[in-house]
């Protein structure tokens, strides 16, 4: 009997455990599932055959020593520094290990000794990263076994409210965790390549760049950069390629109104307000706008940046009652961190409401001395707010990988991401039995 160990019941565990947890009496598993939260383990667990939970301690060396030595493979859902020490205990246990994140260059380093211990790590394959890395090269492998030559990728990925949720004038909620969404771009300028010249958008400038992408039935969306875009040549293989840009997708109109945010310097997270704990939404912004005890704040706001009085951007911060005098009530806070408990009290997914997952891939291409694109694309809403969109792309990859690797369909020892066809082409087929399906069209070349 085998057993696996998944370390994190949050929201995306939901549809990873279910998958799991379905299949392990006839595969002769147990798939037990740790927490702080011994409740909320049990809830994923639900008690089923061949299940169990347990209260976790991630910061517990011993009982991490311990669980980790009684599995076959480990799932970590934990935050991503934790993943790389999971990893090392892993390999030195030689056990398996699956983790939906990217791989940080720590964790690259331990390639070899997972090589050496003949263990598989495999990261990256949730949903970006992850089901973005599958479907990008099942397509790119295509063009070049039919001999074509790569001109440009784009790649964008979007995690939205679904459009029955889609009801206040930002077009967003949190699909993803709130921190990351607030310091997007802000570790330093994003790098692509365009028309074969090195481009960099300084994080200033970056909600002011953007490319508009028309998804069938569901309208435009906006793109913006994304990280650094030129490591991915070496991975998809695109060393040459004249045009390579990452992406991440948000409904019309709201990265012009974000930028405000990134004007102000209500994003910075390197410094402590003062007391930050007394302090109303309103004299938080107040706080980045020069003093004129004559004007009020709102018309401070649209001088400094220039806004129109009829422009949507100040319904925008209306709707977060930015202008009011709620108190914030966090003590010792960054800028960053009260702007993330602002919208946290507006953008947070009710009960009733349900995500959608967008992403959208353009290859332009030449072959047979014709100059071509295809656009390939995928939308998923949730069905619920337990399967919701965000759970089901990052836990079934992360599952159905899971089990290739307990069945030996992936067995090659190393870190590893998906981008080898023996591990998305199957991956990929299963994710289609679930609704996960890309739609492509083909046509001329039309360049950046």
């Amino acid at each position: 009997m085998k057993n696996i160990v998944v370390f994190g019941a949050g929201m995306s565990s939901s549809v990873l455990i279910d998958y799991l947890a379905d299949i392990a009496p006839k595969n002769d598993w147990i798939v037990s599932v740790g927490d702080r939260d011994l409740e909320l383990a049990k809830r994923k667990t639900k008690e089923r055959q061949n299940t169990h939970a347990f209260k976790f301690d991630v910061t517990d060396e011993m009982q991490r020593l311990s669980e980790i030595s009684k599995a076959d493979l480990v799932i970590s859902m934990l935050p991503a520094h934790m993943h790389v020490e999971v990893a090392r205990q892993c390999i030195a246990l030689k056990k398996h290990m699956v983790t939906a994140s990217y791989v940080s260059k720590e964790m690259a380093e331990l390639h070899e000794k997972a090589q050496k211990a003949g263990v598989v790590i495999m990261n990256e394959i949730g949903v970006d990263p992850g089901i973005d890395h599958m479907s990008a090269m099942r397509v790119l492998d295509e063009i070049k076994e039919q001999g074509g030559k790569m001109l440009q990728f784009e790649t964008f990925t979007g995690g939205l409210p679904a459009p029955q949720s889609d009801d206040n004038p930002w077009h967003y909620k949190f699909a993803w965790n709130p921190r990351n969404v607030v310091l997007a771009g802000a570790a330093g300028a994003v790098k692509f390549k365009q028309e074969g010249q090195y481009k960099y958008i300084p994080y200033h400038q970056l909600f002011r760049r953007t490319e508009i992408i028309d998804i069938p039935e569901y309208g435009k969306f906006e793109g913006y950069a994304n990280r650094d875009s030129l490591k991915y040549r070496e991975v998809y293989g695109l060393r040459d390629i004249p045009t390579i840009y990452r992406g991440t997708l948000r409904r019309k109109g709201f990265c012009k109104a974000w930028d405000v945010f990134v004007k102000l310097g209500a994003t910075d997270d390197s410094y402590v307000m003062e007391d930050s704990e007394n302090m109303t939404y309103r004299q938080f912004l107040n706080s980045f706008l020069a003093y004129n005890p004559n004007d009020s704040v709102e018309l401070k706001l649209m001088h400094y940046l220039k806004i129109d009085q009829d422009n949507d951007i100040m319904d925008k911060m209306e709707s977060l009652d930015f202008f009011s005098d709620t108190v914030i009530g966090i003590k010792n806070a960054t800028p960053a961190q009260v702007l993330q408990h602002i919208l946290e009290q507006k953008w947070t997914l009710q009960e009733t409401d349900l995500d959608m997952i967008v992403m959208y891939h353009l290859f332009g291409f030449e072959m047979n001395g014709q100059k071509m694109q295809r656009e390939s694309f995928m939308v998923l809403e949730g069905e619920d707010r337990v399967r919701t969109a965000m759970a089901k792309t990052v836990g079934l990859p992360v599952a159905i990988a899971a089990r290739m690797i307990l069945n030996r369909v992936i067995s090659t020892p190393g870190v590893h991401t998906p981008i080898a066809k023996e591990v998305y082409e199957p991956v990929l087929r299963e994710l289609e039995d679930f609704g996960i399906r890309f739609i492509e069209k083909e046509g001329n070349y039309k360049g950046y």
